[in-house]
């Protein structure tokens, strides 16, 4: 990470948390927040938010306990809620498409990769509330796309499938 940041790339986390992987609660926590200060873009979950803060609200104050000044952008995904926004300039939210879910497995790896592709092609979308917005719609669908059918990988959208789902909505 550290390499990467002294070369000027931008730098996204995503703590995908499972308990089970470690030794503790407390020691998950305490590595996962130790990369926080060297992160561009976070997204964590609902859940990971509850886990990192100890706060059982989803809700602006409780998602600012975890911004820190180097952010450019926090999202807190909410399953079929849709998502909520950070940046040192605007915050907001975002509607969820609504579809027959089978399968949850890889949602948030589809939604924050279509946001991270997006942003490699157009970088100003960091500064940008309406292309974000655009954006995370965009990645909104690819992740409820990807639920509607079993396994991570096959289940991943083209982007055809994804606009479709965006201008029939």
């Amino acid at each position: 990470m550290e390499v990467a940041k002294e070369s000027g790339a931008l730098l996204s986390y995503d703590p995908n948390l499972r308990l089970p992987l470690w030794p503790s609660a407390d020691e998950a926590r305490k590595q996962i927040l130790s990369i926080w200060d060297k992160a561009d873009i976070i997204k964590v979950s609902d859940v990971e938010l509850e886990f990192l803060t100890g706060c059982n609200k989803i809700d602006d104050e409780t998602a600012m306990k975890l911004w820190r000044p180097n952010l450019t952008l926090l999202l807190i995904t909410l399953g079929e809620k849709g998502c909520m926004y950070y940046t040192k300039y605007f915050h907001g939210s975002m509607d969820a498409f609504h579809v027959n879910t089978v399968d949850t497995t890889g949602a948030g790896d589809s939604f924050v990769g279509a946001l991270l592709c997006k942003i490699v092609e157009d970088p100003t979308i960091l500064e940008n509330e309406s292309k974000l917005r655009e954006v995370l719609k965009f990645a909104n669908a690819c992740g409820a796309i990807t639920t509607t059918k079993k396994g991570a990988i096959p289940a991943l959208p083209t982007e055809a499938e994804v606009l479709a789902l965006i201008n029939g909505a």
